[in-house]
């Protein structure tokens, strides 16, 4: 790590994951180098290994980013409170801006993790834990009745669920074509929608 005020630092990285996140917007994973990142900062590519040691580490503090922004949106919604019948459906609204987060889960996770170094896994790790912990606290104000074991049974199997979304909510234009083609019966579903009706039958213990 190069010397200077954490504040540098932090605003340096910061700038890193966002230019990944302003590529991956348009390029899939595997065609992103530490070349095309550098080129969108106000520094140079071997100052981007100065920061993080892998490309994988930069996409990983960007998944990092995006479940903090998911914690914060969690906690608002507990502080705010709804009423039981509209929570499923709050809950759900709160994944529509994260599609960069489930794009990450559900195509990248396991490149990112495998290329990252300790450290960065072991920090990711943490906020990923800190997000668990937020779903239990948004679904203990919700549901006076939810005990840690149920919160927990609601986690394990939303957590896995989300892995899925994105790929069921956003497929290609040839992925279309080729289902159409294989006459598979499709609907297009939006991330709250097809996110709100398992919230809905999860909560249904509380």
């Amino acid at each position: 790590m190069p010397k200077g005020s954490p504040e540098l630092t932090n605003a340096r990285r910061c700038e890193i994951v966002e230019a990944c996140a302003q590529l991956y917007r348009t390029l899939p994973f595997k065609d992103i180098t530490i070349g095309l990142i550098s080129a969108k900062t106000s520094f140079t590519r071997t100052s981007v290994y100065n920061y993080f040691r892998t490309k994988e580490e930069i996409f990983l503090a960007l998944l990092e980013r995006e479940y903090a922004a998911w914690i914060a949106d969690l906690d608002a919604l507990s502080r705010r409170g709804v009423p039981r019948e509209e929570f499923a459906q709050a809950f759900s609204r709160l994944l529509e801006d994260r599609q960069c987060m489930l794009r990450l889960m559900s195509m990248n996770l396991y490149d990112m993790e495998a290329g990252s170094g300790m450290d960065a896994l072991v920090r990711f790790k943490r906020v990923y834990n800190d997000s668990i912990n937020a779903v239990v606290r948004c679904l203990k104000r919700h549901f006076p009745s939810c005990t840690d074991d149920t919160a927990y049974g609601f986690v394990y199997s939303f957590y896995p669920f989300l892995f899925g979304v994105y790929p069921y909510t956003s497929p290609t234009d040839k992925q279309v074509a080729a289902m159409e083609a294989a006459h598979v019966s499709y609907k297009n579903y939006t991330v709250s929608q097809i996110t709100c009706e398992l919230v809905r039958k999860l909560i249904s213990v509380f």
